[in-house]
């Protein structure tokens, strides 16, 4: 059956003749031409440590590996989208979005969520979160840039934005394994840059350490620079009221991650009994993960991960259910990704800001006045840079 895209203009002359063919056709607008895959290994300047690697769990992080989609339609159309992983799992989303990415082709581009639920069905006996989610989740943020860029639109806009900047803070420079004279220094380059706060790794073996770095900062600092810490999940649920208590003085915006992921009631418990704020979520791949801790009270601020929990699809809903609750928003990490949604909340939300990422990209995004500023390039803003081409381990093209 043809589409009344397809149909010869004097078959749509008239109003009865074009309601006749609405009718007997699907709305088809495109169609999925091509879809293809890469692998890019993204080697970092420096090995990163944070208290994961202090207390024994995980090693240093020496690169993060990004799963790239590209799509192409009939009509010439593009869109890239990417997800992520850090120390192990990035062979894993390749392989899995090969086995499931040949379902997109011949499918309309613009079928966002039919296409999340086609993808899901396809690979359903892995489930529905973890490697799953995330491979599905570049995949999906590929459609909406593409969606994007043919409306001619930032995504934020597309979507529909509450505001043009979001407030955003920089965490790259104030992991464990940096002097905390080089944290200090790190923080002041940040701010000089139009970084509007400062988030500090803590979690180590020794509190007196973590204390003693928070404290230097927070001298180091103008009284009014918000600062926030993250610890890592290395807290047992003790230790974590007894360091959310030693912190309150310093008047951080939140304490992160203080409790395993999973450890829902542990973070309620210590939602309700601290007067900083608790944010977590990070490490949650799913909807239904984040909706565990917000029917809890166990987060003040939630910290979705687009690439992690499905893409973009997945994460807009999330957003809705915690906007209904008043809750916080500051996504994890991506910040291509997450200053357009961000942007779209109804709370004054946070972006995270790290650099890494800055040789996968020709553009950059601007930072001034303590907020990072979405463009006017249409969709998420970004290319390929050929240095992203040339650390490609293994490409594979569809259709």
């Amino acid at each position: 059956m043809t589409s009344p895209a397809d149909r010869p203009t004097s078959a749509l002359a008239s109003p009865q003749a074009a309601l006749t063919a609405a009718a007997a056709g699907p709305a088809t607008l495109d169609r999925i031409e091509q879809v293809s895959l890469s692998s890019i290994v993204l080697p970092l300047a420096t090995p990163v440590s944070d208290a994961k690697v202090l207390t024994g769990r995980q090693k240093p992080m020496t690169e993060v590996v990004f799963l790239v989609t590209e799509v192409r339609t009939r009509e010439g159309h593009e869109g890239i989208g990417f997800s992520y992983s850090k120390r192990a799992g990035g062979p894993g989303q390749y392989a899995h979005a090969r086995e499931i990415a040949p379902v997109l082709i011949g499918e309309d581009p613009n079928d966002i969520a039919k296409l999340w639920t086609k993808l899901t069905w396809a690979g359903a006996s892995v489930g529905r979160s973890g490697l799953a989610t995330q491979a599905i989740a570049s995949i999906d943020v590929a459609l909406w840039d593409l969606k994007a860029k043919r409306a001619g639109l930032p995504l934020a806009k597309l979507i529909g934005a509450q505001r043009d900047s979001v407030r955003t803070y920089n965490t790259s420079g104030g992991f464990l394994h940096t002097p905390i004279e080089q944290v200090k220094e790190n923080a002041a380059r940040s701010l000089e840059a139009g970084i509007g706060a400062i988030k500090l790794k803590v979690g180590q073996p020794d509190w007196r350490e973590d204390l003693r770095r928070v404290e230097s900062v927070r001298e180091f600092l103008d009284p009014d620079v918000p600062l926030m810490v993250d610890a890592n999940q290395q807290w047992d649920r003790a230790t974590a009221q007894r360091m959310g208590r030693v912190f309150e003085e310093f008047g951080l915006v939140w304490i992160e991650e203080p409790l395993d992921a999973y450890d829902v009631e542990g973070h309620a418990q210590l939602a309700r009994s601290l007067d900083t704020p608790i944010a977590t979520g990070e490490m949650l791949s799913s909807v239904a993960e984040h909706l565990q801790l917000i029917e809890a009270g166990a987060a003040d601020v939630v910290q979705p991960d687009a690439p992690r929990i499905g893409g973009i699809t997945q994460f807009l809903k999330l957003a809705t259910i915690a906007e209904s609750r008043q809750l916080w928003l500051a996504p994890h990490f991506a910040m291509e990704i997450h200053l357009h949604l961000a942007a779209t909340y109804g709370l004054e939300p946070w972006v995270e800001h790290f650099d890494w990422l800055d040789p996968l990209f020709e553009e950059r995004l601007e930072t001034r006045d303590g907020r990072m500023w979405l463009s006017d390039r249409p969709g998420l803003g970004f290319t390929l840079s050929e240095q992203a081409r040339a650390w490609t381990v293994a490409r594979e093209t569809f259709g």
